[in-house]
């Protein structure tokens, strides 16, 4: 693999919009204020492009997890435009955050039109957050709210038969690829499978875990270690970095997962271990849809919703998914 350097180069319309930004918080310990702070643009952005409240219809429920229970929202699109086909996908999304902070909250007004505009029952799950809980018991929260929402398609009206995406982004686009995986083993989800995966700039390798193999083209974690935004000190975690759950590059087969569609930003310590998975995924045989986007830092689409190349990250993520969905055949 060649060097990816050449992705490196900002994006001179989202590097003048940072410019202008303040200091922004290390990822790894920012509070909620100063998220909704940061990500004010985002919230607002997709709070004007709403749905109308006709169009779908909003469910809060309960999963029992290892421990207690954690939220997950459900958007169902109610237009008879979407059920004239019967029963709709399921969509389960994760949602970033460097595995530590976050909410289901910070993607609500995103998941909200991608529901309707896509006539998909999205599932947006609110996992509880190291290092109070630590791993796995994030991954392990996900894994329960996909098989809550494979048990309770039919009362979300929807069927796993149509469309059974899982999606996320950066710690979210890791708990995605990690679920696919132990999905593809269980018994449980015999009849029910997995259909497609979505990796929005995913965690799939520690730092601590790579193998010599893979060390020469790994560099984006040493060429951004200092953001914008997501550092190499951020994706330092307390857990053993070895594990598949975890270091999902490290799985020992990856055959006969669902196809995956994902998007990587250059200028991101992610990006290398992204373009990376694609390559394992397609070499298993596994059909793989890879966008990168030059000059992008980690999240740049979110912290900046209006610049022309976030706008083109959300474009591609309504063709990635609509490929998932319908187009890989």
């Amino acid at each position: 693999m060649a060097s990816n350097a050449h992705l490196l180069t900002p994006d001179p319309e989202i590097a003048a919009l940072l410019a202008k930004m303040p200091s922004m918080p290390a990822v790894e310990n920012p509070t909620i204020e100063e998220q909704r702070a940061y990500l004010h643009d985002s919230l607002l952005h997709w709070q004007e492009r709403l749905p109308s409240e006709s169009e779908y219809r909003i469910e809060d429920h309960l999963v029992p997890v290892d421990g207690g229970e954690i939220k997950v929202r459900c958007v169902i699109p109610t237009s008879s435009e979407h059920h004239d086909k019967g029963p709709l996908p399921l969509l389960v999304w994760y949602h970033g955050g460097g595995y530590c902070v976050g909410s289901s909250d910070l993607d609500d007004g995103f998941l909200r039109v991608v529901a309707v505009k896509t006539g998909v029952v999205v599932i947006n799950v609110e996992y509880r957050l190291a290092p109070v809980f630590p791993f796995p018991t994030g991954v392990n929260d996900a894994y329960a709210a996909l098989k809550w929402a494979a048990e309770n398609a039919t009362r979300l009206s929807a069927s796993p038969s149509r469309g059974f995406i899982v999606a996320g982004l950066s710690a979210g686009g890791n708990f995605s690829a990690s679920v696919a995986i132990r999905a593809r083993d269980d018994p449980f989800f015999t009849g029910r499978q997995l259909t497609g995966q979505l990796l929005q700039n995913p965690h799939v390798l520690d730092t601590k875990a790579v193998p010599e193999q893979y060390k020469a083209v790994l560099l984006s974690m040493e060429e951004v270690k200092d953001g914008p935004y997501l550092t190499r000190k951020a994706m330092e975690r307390v857990c053993d970095p070895s594990d598949p759950r975890y270091s999902v590059l490290l799985a020992a087969n990856h055959s006969g997962l669902p196809p995956a569609y994902i998007q990587v930003a250059g200028l991101d310590p992610l990006r290398d271990e992204g373009i990376l998975y694609a390559k394992v995924l397609r070499e298993s045989d596994v059909k793989t849809k890879l966008d990168i986007y030059p000059g992008l830092p980690h999240g740049g689409h979110i912290l900046f919703p209006g610049a022309s190349l976030s706008a083109k990250v959300y474009q591609d993520f309504d063709t990635g998914l609509k490929w998932l969905l319908h187009g890989n055949a």
